[in-house]
């Protein structure tokens, strides 16, 4: 069921209708200033950064999309080759094929990538059944530089044979974030983390997060379309969740690295991501497109376009580096405004004017 389950995943998210309808990411509500005297040339857009202390090229990760399938074998291989080759950070589909039945496709991808950051991936609601010893033993295996522990109850109340009990969640993060040598990024499934979730987390020793909003792939649309018995729940579900640009004004002064993902497609969208303070900005379904029309040649050009796209943001907007970048002067559309909670430090920099 789970392999079969993969693979619907992939060629639904590769080719149908499987974005947000009505809900949007917000980032278009994100304006950056235009500086006509930015004193830089574009050699000089410092792209390089870090995440969790882990050097990257630039500020982009090719997030999470499978494992454990055939497809998965040549799709993970090629993105960890782009990855290296470009110093970004590659995510695992789930890794539960794995941890419960040894199926090694799509995750021994080192070889092709010995200096890229690797992340592992597994679903909260399994990890509470896993041994932190098995779990330590994959992740060695793999060589992952950190574990993603990702949360879908969106997503799996619409699934027929998804989880229905979500208790001692936080739990279980708090057990692996003490108990891992990697560390733990908790990230979500297209349906955005909340402030107060985020609370909760930096409370149990959580130090990085994936806002994975809403406003990209619907994943209650996805499992829609995949079962005619929950069919009606997903329709009205379909478009839950917090947009990805709201989710990051909400967490934007508290003691985490975010990566952006949900809808980012472009590079405009990651350097208005890092201008709400994101760590990175993150894609999938676009990669995945890109990967199924012309293979790893048209993932590349995508990659190589996005970086493009990042560098001559950030010298419009004058910002050199990244670090420069997160701290630029931003303005925010109505819709957006109404997440940013009050007292939040993304409100000092909304009008324009010097940095």
């Amino acid at each position: 069921m789970s392999e079969s389950r993969k693979a619907d995943h992939l060629a639904l998210c590769a080719t149908a209708a499987v974005g947000f309808r009505d809900t949007t990411t917000l980032l278009e509500e994100v304006g950056l200033v235009h500086e006509a005297l930015p004193e830089l040339s574009l050699d000089q857009v410092d792209l390089s950064t870090s995440l969790l202390r882990h050097p990257l090229g630039a500020p982009l990760v090719l997030s999470a999309m499978t494992g454990g399938v055939d497809e998965a074998e040549p799709l993970n291989r090629a993105l960890a080759r782009v990855a290296q080759e470009f110093g970004l950070a590659l995510g695992f589909g789930s890794m539960r094929p794995l941890l419960e039945r040894g199926d090694r496709r799509g995750y021994l991808v080192r070889d092709q990538a010995p200096d890229a950051m690797l992340l592992g991936n597994l679903g909260v609601v399994q990890a509470r059944k896993i041994g932190l010893g098995q779990l330590q033993d994959a992740l060695g295996e793999t060589g992952c530089d950190a574990l993603c522990v990702h949360l879908n109850p969106a997503m799996e109340v619409v699934q027929p044979e998804g989880d229905r009990d979500f208790r001692g969640g936080i739990e279980a993060i708090a057990r692996m974030v003490s108990g891992l040598d990697v560390p733990v990024i908790v990230k979500e499934t297209g349906s955005g983390l909340s402030r107060a979730t985020a609370e909760r987390l930096v409370r149990v020793g959580v130090r990085a997060v994936d806002v994975s909003g809403a406003g990209g792939t619907s994943w209650v649309g996805v499992e829609a379309l995949r079962a005619d018995a929950t069919r009606a729940l997903g329709e009205r579900f379909w478009d839950w969740g917090i947009p990805t640009a709201a989710s990051l004004a909400q967490l934007t002064d508290l003691e985490l690295e975010v990566i952006a993902t949900g809808g980012v497609s472009h590079g405009i969208d990651v350097a208005r991501a890092l201008a709400l303070g994101a760590t990175a900005g993150g894609m999938a379904r676009a990669v995945l497109q890109a990967w199924t029309a012309g293979g790893e040649a048209a993932v590349r050009a995508l990659v190589v376009q996005t970086l493009r796209e990042i560098r001559v943001a950030m010298l419009l907007t004058g910002a050199g580096s990244v670090a420069a970048m997160r701290r630029t002067t931003v303005v925010i559309g109505p819709n957006l405004m109404r997440w940013v909670p009050p007292g939040v430090s993304l409100r000092q920099r909304l009008a324009a004017g010097p940095r």
